[in-house]
């Protein structure tokens, strides 16, 4: 059963690989014995992250565009805030990516944090995984932007953008130091707003004592994504950046590695279980944090 899916997965059924998804999601009995069938391959991964409101979504829909237009094949994954009703993702509808729906050549499927700790999906990395299956050229993840999914996306892309707008000027001086750790390249858009000439030049200034640290200068790109200016220069950045991408992979292998393994630990690691496990050892007399974690451990 689970090879057949895989296959139709290969072939570019959509179907398949969205209801695939769902089974990982949903930790379906044998699910891991898909993913672990799936063959070697690396499909370049690009993470979009920054604040909310700095255009996101309408960015990745004018990538879109200009990936088609090269003749490639796209898988985006939109990774969004979990309803508090349903535990569903809040801005599933991505109407703004409405053009892309019915392309034989393009994959959207949205994905709630459900209430991951660094706004990235649960199942991300098994999610791009099976992406990766499928043939795409480009996978793009579109994060929440909110809290460490700056950080984490790191983590998961070959290629991290940092978007962000004209006034962001006080918003980028406390994400400065973990944004300058992970960006491989900074989108200012809606920079037909005023005063975008003079953020751009102070990123810039802002960004250079990095320069030493890193092999090449971080690009940093105007775009009206709304208007489709800027997006073909920021295609062709990442297509240059793509080109000297290979010593990043394996630090991402370890990366994911890390985080699968750390993930399947703790499975049987329960916080209510523990609240009584550590209220039985207080009812014997003092109790000791360390002392209790060591028992645990052994």
């Amino acid at each position: 059963m689970w090879a057949q899916r895989l296959q139709e997965i290969q072939s570019g059924n959509f179907k398949t690989l969205a209801r695939c998804i769902s089974l990982v999601e949903n930790e379906v009995p044998g699910y891991e014995t898909l993913l672990e069938s799936i063959p070697s391959g690396h499909t370049t991964v690009i993470g979009i992250t920054g604040p909310p409101g700095a255009g996101k979504s309408t960015l990745t829909d004018a990538l879109i565009g200009q990936m088609l237009d090269a003749g490639k094949k796209v898988g985006v994954l939109c990774v969004d805030p979990s309803s508090p009703f349903n535990a569903g993702a809040l801005l599933g509808d991505r109407i703004r990516m409405s053009n892309w729906y019915n392309d034989p050549n393009v994959f959207i499927r949205s994905l709630a944090t459900r209430g991951a700790m660094g706004g990235l999906h649960p199942k991300i990395i098994e999610i791009n995984e099976l992406m990766n299956a499928a043939g795409f050229d480009y996978i793009i993840v579109e994060t929440v932007g909110v809290g460490q999914s700056e950080i984490e996306i790191a983590g998961l892309a070959d290629t991290t953008i940092v978007v962000l707008v004209p006034e962001a000027g006080d918003e980028i001086q406390t994400m400065k130091a973990g944004l300058m750790e992970i960006a491989d390249m900074f989108v200012v858009n809606k920079s037909d707003r005023p005063g975008a000439d003079l953020f751009v030049r102070n990123l810039r200034m802002m960004l250079a004592p990095a320069f030493h640290h890193k092999s090449e200068e971080i690009p940093v790109i105007k775009t009206v994504a709304s208007k489709k200016e800027g997006v073909a220069e920021l295609y062709t950045a990442l297509e240059k950046i793509k080109t000297g991408r290979n010593e990043k992979r394996f630090w991402l292998l370890a990366e994911k590695a890390y985080q699968l393994i750390q993930a399947k630990r703790m499975k049987d690691v329960s916080k209510p279980a523990l609240k009584e496990a550590i209220e039985a050892a207080a009812g014997k007399g003092t109790f000791n944090l360390y002392q209790f974690v060591a028992r645990l451990k052994n």
